[in-house]
């Protein structure tokens, strides 16, 4: 796992672990933390235990690749959640369809602004989600009158995104939207805006946590984020390895799993 503190992989791993107990697999769970060195430690333990496959949520997409290659030449199949490898060979990743996910934020962005305006990207380049959720953004901004002024990374960390969009209001005063890669960092840039006091800045995050959910309730500027559906990429990527291991070679390299947006009147329209 990436880590075990957020709610997107708390889900992710219950769905997995039900999933499991259905196929009859046993899960040796262990989690990174964001700590490239842990997680690679970690791969190289389970490869030592010659596990029957691996998954691997990679902390960085570039640097897992040596860990992955190593389960390779051991024989031992890998599978990718949440976040790919840029190399290696993988069985499948199983993934939120994050550029229709970033498409869908940077649409909504564009509505909310009436087609014109200054925006920033809040971004995490080092990781290929990331990467596809800006690709679509892009995309969809790139059809209107918006602009994208700034690209800094918050590192999908609260406090990091806090201190990138402090700076982005000092840089660009005539701010109007935010594009925010995950609601760590949507919640990290909602943080500055407040202190600020500029309630005239829009903001879209991605995912869908419960705190992003009640400050897209409460009429923060944070109005809306894509979410994505971890619990079915939990359970997609289990019963993937349990068909892969009784002998199912028709598995596809890539498994999309859909994406949504919620805003204020979704969600209202949800409690009802």
């Amino acid at each position: 796992m990436l880590t075990k503190a957020h709610p997107f992989y708390q889900q992710l791993e219950g769905a997995m672990r039900q999933q499991a107990a259905k196929d009859g697999i046993t899960l040796r769970v262990q989690s990174a933390e964001n700590d490239l060195g842990a997680q690679n430690s970690q791969m190289d333990d389970f490869i030592t235990q010659k596990v029957d496959a691996i998954v691997v949520c990679p902390v960085d997409s570039a640097s897992i690749v040596g860990a992955i290659t190593r389960a390779n030449r051991a024989k031992i199949p890998v599978f990718t959640a949440d976040i790919a490898s840029d190399g290696g060979d993988v069985v499948c990743h199983v993934a939120s369809d994050n550029v229709a996910g970033g498409r869908l934020a940077g649409e909504y962005l564009v509505k909310a602004l009436n087609g014109k305006g200054k925006v920033v990207i809040i971004d995490f380049p080092l990781v290929t989600s990331v990467q596809d959720r800006t690709r679509g953004f892009v995309q969809a901004v790139g059809k209107s009158a918006v602009k994208i002024v700034d690209r800094p990374s918050g590192e999908g960390d609260r406090a990091k995104a806090m201190a990138a969009m402090d700076n982005m209001l000092q840089r660009h005063p005539d701010l109007n939207g935010v594009f925010a890669i995950n609601d760590n960092t949507a919640l990290g840039v909602l943080a500055s805006l407040e202190h600020a006091k500029r309630k005239d800045v829009i903001v879209v995050g991605y995912d869908g946590d419960p705190e992003a959910r009640e400050a897209i309730l409460r009429g923060s500027p944070l109005k809306a984020d894509a979410v994505q559906f971890p619990r079915e990429i939990g359970k997609t990527t289990i019963d993937l390895v349990a068909r892969y291991l009784k002998g199912d070679r028709d598995i596809p390299r890539t498994m999309p799993v859909k994406v949504g947006i919620i805003d204020k009147a979704s969600l209202e329209e949800e409690s009802r």
